[in-house]
């Protein structure tokens, strides 16, 4: 129950995992665990269905992690010419600013 002027708590990531971590190695239900935790049964339910979300995802391999750290550096490089070429423009942008201020000058 709610009581007025009480302030819901916040848990970490890192809580969380240990706590559903602990809640699969146990026998007791999760209400259980939730009455001596005082924590919510709805809440560990969340956590518990959240943990599992991600448990059947699969564990990146050292291969898996080359490839990514490639893609990484290949787009890290895309990313570096980009900017070069946006300098570049800003650049020859401000001299054709420049340009057009001095010819439009009037004549006297």
């Amino acid at each position: 129950m709610f009581i007025l002027g009480e302030q819901r708590q916040r848990y970490n990531d890192e809580f969380k995992q240990q706590t559903v971590k602990f809640i699969q190695e146990q026998t007791k239900s999760v209400t259980q665990i939730a009455e001596e935790l005082n924590i919510p049964a709805g809440t560990l339910h969340q956590w518990v269905a959240k943990y599992r979300q991600f448990e059947s995802e699969s564990i990146a391999t050292p291969e898996r992690l080359r490839q990514l750290e490639q893609l990484l550096k290949e787009k890290d490089r895309e990313l570096a010419d980009k900017d070069r070429l946006i300098a570049d423009a800003q650049e020859e942008l401000a001299i054709v600013k420049k340009a057009v201020h001095i010819f439009s000058k009037p004549k006297n």
